[in-house]
């Protein structure tokens, strides 16, 4: 089993701790906070048990959050992965640096990382879930085929909820 992925445009590997500054800076940014960590600042430490529970997961499971770099860059472009949950399908989550929006990064490396836990680990389902405010997520989760299912308030923020099923099971 592969853990590194590659599109076109982009390189996937599983995060480590050794990219744990990174990370913290990527996810410390602006609409990234604000969307993934609801606002709340998080902490080193934080970021630091992410990173680890990831590796868990892709030990365990097969997969976890890949970072994705541009070809030939060792720079931190984003990130895109699928995050365990006890008895449920896994969640989805990306993010990309601000100066990287609008370039297709996030669709071409979260498309990856969804054929790859479909098609290469056999899930039977991945499901997302999106601020109702975040219209550039929205678009990724529509573009790549996922269906909206619902929505719900949680800690006060609309939420929309998708999910995808693998082509065996549609």
């Amino acid at each position: 089993m592969t853990l590194f992925l590659h599109t076109e445009l982009l390189s996937l590997r599983p995060c480590q701790l050794s990219n744990l500054d990174a990370l913290y800076q990527l996810w410390t940014q602006g609409d990234i906070k604000r969307f993934l960590f609801d606002d709340r600042p998080i902490t080193l430490d934080e970021a630091r048990s992410w990173i680890a529970s990831s590796t868990i997961c892709f030990t365990r499971h097969g997969y976890g959050i890949w970072l994705f770099f541009e070809h030939q860059s060792d720079q931190i472009a984003g990130f895109s992965g699928l995050l365990w949950a006890s008895q449920k399908p896994p969640n989805l989550v990306f993010g990309t640096r601000p100066q990287l929006w609008g370039r297709g990064h996030v669709r071409e490396a979260t498309s990856a990382v969804l054929r790859y836990g479909l098609d290469v680990l056999d899930l039977e389902k991945v499901v997302a879930d999106v601020d109702a405010p975040n219209n550039a997520s929205i678009q990724v989760l529509e573009a790549l085929g996922m269906s909206r299912t619902g929505g719900a308030i949680v800690n006060q923020h609309p939420l929309f909820y998708y999910e995808t099923q693998s082509r065996i099971n549609r």
